[in-house]
């Protein structure tokens, strides 16, 4: 038997979205549980080799600024206030169902309307309407102050 075709590069693109990169995987809310956790695991673990590194500092007899190193562990802290994660908010919408989050504004249906007509209106006066009646127009409307 003779093996299967091998997919065209152009059939295996066809299979690539924004999941595929992992864009949306916040939004299931299954991974951001993981990472928090992880995360918790993480500190603990460097602010112990942190201490256990200032221990040996202290048991050599080097003396250090307490001062500037409060100032560092203040700027360096992450309080969950201070999280970035959105994880914490609740996504739900009326009916249960994860609403989607959307990074960049949208439209709304009434404003998309406007436009299409708008964008119409200004076709067919460069259509039918003369030069000079269109520069009459707008000399008209800015008279009138519109």
């Amino acid at each position: 038997p003779l093996p299967p075709p091998r997919k065209t590069r152009a059939e295996l693109m066809k299979a690539i979205d924004f999941e595929y990169y992992g864009y949306l995987d916040e939004d299931d809310g299954v991974i951001v549980p993981l990472e928090q956790e992880y995360e918790k695991k993480l500190r603990a673990e460097l602010v112990e080799k942190w201490k256990a590194e200032r221990e040996a500092r202290l048991a050599r007899g080097e003396k250090e600024e307490e001062e500037e190193e409060e100032e560092e562990i203040n700027i360096y802290a992450v309080t969950e206030e201070e999280s970035d994660e959105e994880g914490n908010q609740e996504k739900a919408g009326e009916d249960g169902q994860q609403k989607f989050i959307a990074h960049v504004p949208v439209p709304s249906q009434q404003e998309i309307e406007e436009a299409l007509v708008r964008r119409k209106k200004m076709e067919l006066l460069q259509k039918y309407a003369s030069e000079t009646l269109q520069a009459q127009s707008e000399e008209a409307k800015r008279l009138l102050g519109y």
